[in-house]
């Protein structure tokens, strides 16, 4: 890893952070920044899961005055989201760098259109109501959201919050609690597998992991002073540029 990589790594794990604390899809930054420096892509997409983990934990964190309201059962989505996670993160592992590769455009090309019609897919709100959790359908979706969130983390928010607020009640705060929840276990199974499975490239995630803390604290900062319109076309661009780019070298 050059002076060059390991910049250009630092920044984009401050972009991510920045990215998350505003609109979200910091993924997209970290993921294309590793493909750029020449990391595998199973390789790019396991660290990106390891740097975006602490993120998930303190966005958790501010939630946790909802989530003590709803924790018990919730248990039941926390226990499928695993089993989604593992078996996510276990079809990755099967799969080699060039097979994976193919399917990277392709998936790039989802996540972004689901991150661009995130603001149309959010729940509608319902005052006042208690969150429910544990139906057959919410527990179907969460699985199948589950498995994508461990196979590809890119998107797996938005598309985490769309199906929640399809198939679970409570208002828009208590969905997104529920939400964060689940991404930790999601994220923390994934991690496992992937650290076990030697897929992991420590030293651009220890170069990345601090400048994600930073861009998460500047981004307060920034959702003060920046549109998230804004935030989010730049998010777009990179997942479009990303696609290309794999596209293009494939």
């Amino acid at each position: 890893m050059t002076f060059f990589d390991a910049a250009l790594l630092f920044l984009s794990g401050f972009v991510s952070g920045a990215v998350n604390a505003v609109a979200g899809g910091g993924t997209f930054v970290t993921f294309g920044a590793m493909s750029l420096v020449g990391v595998p892509p199973i390789v790019a997409n396991a660290t990106s899961s390891v740097t975006q983990f602490p993120g998930y934990i303190t966005s958790t964190l501010a939630y946790l005055d909802d989530i003590r309201h709803f924790w018990r059962q919730a248990l039941l989505l926390c226990v499928i989201s695993a089993f989604g996670a593992l078996a996510g993160s276990l079809i990755l592992l099967a799969l080699s760098n060039p097979s994976f590769r193919a399917l990277v455009p392709w998936l790039l090309i989802a996540a972004t259109a689901l991150f661009a019609a995130g603001p149309w897919l959010k729940p509608v709100p319902k005052p006042g109501a208690e969150a429910k959790v544990g139906s057959f359908a919410g527990s179907l979706a969460q699985f199948a959201t589950s498995v994508y969130g461990g196979f590809f983390g890119a998107g797996m928010g938005v598309m985490m919050l769309a199906t929640l607020g399809l198939t679970q009640a409570g208002d828009y705060h208590r969905l997104n609690a529920l939400k964060n929840m689940l991404a930790v276990v999601i994220a923390a199974i994934a991690i496992l597998v992937f650290v076990s499975g030697g897929v992991v490239a420590w030293p651009q995630a220890i170069v990345m992991i601090p400048g994600g803390a930073l861009g998460g604290y500047a981004g307060v900062w920034m959702a003060k002073r920046v549109p998230q319109g804004i935030v989010r076309g730049f998010v777009v661009a990179v997942g479009l540029f990303l696609a290309f780019y794999y596209f293009t070298k494939g």
